[in-house]
């Protein structure tokens, strides 16, 4: 058994075991049911070694006979006129002497032409390819530089395809691949394959399917693992992101509770210590509840040392706090004490400031409560959901998709926004 097929093993494994211990509700099953089909159509890929491969781009470019070349017959209709594809066909061709069994290839209408109503379905088309063929004829417009971007940053891996070169002199060719590199972000090593149908060599009719046949022996393997945790990750997340949307509600109702709690401890005593020392064992219970609500396993040693990285960062807030407790506290105590000499006129203050003071410890225990939701939410683990370390060893490795991972991994940290979810 060779190393590729060793690690495929490995991560069918991996994302089968994931799967299996990943518990549903029935509500979760029926709203994510789309992605839960795609990722098991992507396992079941994943184990029969069958990679689906994209042939996308503008109109006009020859999408369909780049697809034909690729087949090896003349399967996808071609036209003189743009744009002859109207809408996304397919065909599935065994490889032979190939690690890869086969491949899946997809040729895409023009995206310049696509229906607006199938926007939405051609999205979730690209993001199950394992390898994108973006082909372009010439130097890349505004809208193709668009959608290539909007590729790279969801971390699919892509082949550039420079198709009818033919009209091109040789220096202007290479001249032409410089100008779509700059275009790309820096460190972006996508390659560009050179093509036309008017060559009469007959190894350079059949430079694409070469080029392909021996990139998928190489790292194929690579290529279906990666989009295999992509779909994983991005399951995971919508997983996790149902149950925190249901779960806010009772988040909401906790920080209610607390807070009024807090109002009524402060608004009644008189002694500062004892207001500061009960409020922060309030707050204490609050991120334990908050923990307990949303099934987040905090990665602090304690609802403790949470509560201090939370009050850090928002010190203005607690010195404030602490100051107008002291100031309402002293008021207080003031009021008490003269009341026998002024006939009780000086207990008029007492009512107002407790309730400045229940109003402050109520703002207050809800910001603590918003900040330890948030600090849960982006650090924490939920019941096994986030992405797989191993698996992440066995596919960022490799040279021809470090891009692209890396781009994924940065979109993850970044487009996640977790504010829907904070109470």
């Amino acid at each position: 058994m060779n190393s590729h097929q060793i690690k495929l093993d490995e991560s069918y494994l991996l994302f089968q075991n994931w799967w299996k211990s990943t518990e549903l509700t029935n509500y979760e099953k029926c709203v994510l049911n789309n992605e839960i089909i795609t990722f098991n159509q992507q396992l079941f890929r994943l184990k029969e070694k069958i990679i689906r491969i994209g042939v996308y781009g503008k109109t006009g470019v020859g999408k369909s006979t780049v697809s034909n070349k690729i087949l090896q017959e003349n399967f996808f209709h071609t036209d003189i006129l743009n744009g002859s594809t109207k809408s996304r066909q397919s065909k599935e061709f065994p490889l032979k002497n190939n690690f890869i069994k086969s491949i899946k290839l997809f040729d895409f209408p023009g995206f310049d032409i696509c229906n607006t109503d199938n926007k939405k379905l051609e999205i979730e088309h690209l993001k199950t390819l394992d390898l994108i063929l973006f082909v372009t004829s010439g130097d890349l417009n505004r809208q193709e530089l668009d959608k290539l971007l909007w590729l790279i940053k969801k971390g699919k891996n892509i082949i550039i395809i420079l198709n009818k070169i033919d009209i091109w002199e040789s220096k202007e060719t290479d001249i032409l691949k410089d100008n779509i590199r700059e275009k790309l972000p820096i460190n972006c090593k996508i390659p560009i394959i050179t093509y036309s149908t008017k060559d009469k060599n007959l190894c350079d009719k059949n430079k694409i399917y070469n080029y392909l046949n021996i990139t998928l022996n190489r790292i194929g393997y690579s290529l279906i693992i990666y989009n295999t945790y992509q779909l994983a990750n991005n399951l995971a997340y919508s997983i996790k992101e149902k149950r925190l949307i249901k779960r806010k509600d009772k988040a909401q109702s906790a920080i209610g509770k607390f807070a009024t709690l807090k109002a009524s401890s402060v608004a009644f005593n008189p002694m500062i210590l004892l207001d500061i020392a009960g409020s922060a064992t309030l707050d204490t219970l609050l991120i334990n509840e908050l923990s307990k609500i949303y099934g987040l396993k905090v990665k602090s040693k304690s609802a403790i040392s949470l509560l201090k990285s939370l009050s850090l960062n928002n010190m203005l807030l607690g010195i404030t706090q602490i100051g107008i407790h002291s100031s309402f506290n002293l008021i207080k105590k003031i009021s008490l004490i003269l009341a026998p000499f002024t006939n009780g006129l000086s207990l008029l203050p007492y009512g107002p400031v407790a309730i400045v003071q229940a109003a402050i410890a109520l703002h207050t225990t809800k910001r603590i409560g918003k900040l330890a939701a948030k600090e849960m939410l982006e650090r924490s683990m939920i019941n096994n959901l986030e992405p797989f370390k191993n698996i992440q060893q066995i596919i960022f490795k490799e040279p021809e998709i470090l891009c692209s991972s890396k781009f994924f991994i940065n979109s993850q940290k970044f487009y996640k926004d977790h504010s829907i979810f904070i109470p």
